[in-house]
C-alpha cells in the first residue's frame, strides 16, 4: 500500500490559488489519465469493500462518476449518480448545502436506492464535507440497510476537517494530504 501511494502521489497534481486564491488544488484528473493508477485505485477501493455487501455506489459529479462505475464492475453492482440540478431526467430529491462561497445543492432519482440496498457514497476529494454530507442526508432519505463514505484524496493540510461531519458512518480515504 505504501509504494502504492507514492504513485499515486507521484501522479497528483496540484494547481495553487485555483478556484480562488489561497485554495491549493488537488486534480485527481491526471490519476484518472494513468493505467497504473486506475488499477491501483480500483483495486484497493475493491479490497476495502469487496466484503461489506455493497448493492450501489452513489458517485458524486462529476468525478466520483469514474470510480463509483470502475469499482462497480469489480463489486457486480449498480450506480447511482448524485447530480447538480436539473441533470436528471426523472422525477428526484435534492439537498441544499454551504459551500464556502455560495449554496449548491445535489439530486438523485427517487427510486435511486431502497431499504435493501448497501451503498456506498463515493467522491474525489474530501476537504470541507459538504458536498458528501448532502449526499449522504439524500441517501438516508432512502432507509438504506447501511451506508459507507469514500474519497480518494482527503485534504487536512490546509486546515480542513471534512472527516468531522461524518460522526455516524464508516469514512475511508485512499490518501490523506
Amino acid at each position: 500500500m505504501k509504494k502504492n501511494n507514492q504513485v499515486l502521489l507521484d501522479n497528483l497534481r496540484s494547481i495553487p490559488d485555483f478556484p480562488k486564491k489561497g485554495i491549493n488544488f488537488r486534480d485527481v484528473t491526471t490519476l484518472y489519465k494513468s493505467a497504473e493508477c486506475m488499477k491501483i485505485m480500483t483495486d484497493e477501493l475493491y479490497e476495502l469493500y469487496k466484503d461489506k455487501g455493497i448493492t450501489k455506489i452513489v458517485g458524486i459529479e462529476s468525478r466520483g462518476f469514474i470510480m463509483a462505475a470502475a469499482l462497480a464492475v469489480k463489486l457486480g453492482c449498480g450506480v447511482v449518480l448524485a447530480r447538480k440540478p436539473g441533470k436528471l431526467p426523472y422525477t428526484t430529491i435534492k439537498e441544499s448545502f454551504s459551500k464556502e462561497y455560495g449554496v449548491d445543492t445535489v439530486e438523485m432519482h427517487i427510486d435511486s436506492i431502497d431499504e435493501n440496498d448497501v451503498v456506498l457514497i463515493h467522491d474525489d476529494l474530501l476537504a470541507t464535507g459538504g458536498t458528501a454530507k448532502a449526499a449522504y442526508k439524500l441517501v438516508q432519505h432512502f432507509h438504506p440497510k447501511k451506508t459507507y463514505i469514500n474519497f480518494i484524496i482527503e485534504i487536512t493540510d490546509e486546515g480542513l476537517h471534512g472527516r468531522e461531519v461524518f460522526k455516524d458512518v464508516e469514512l475511508t480515504t485512499l490518501l490523506t494530504i
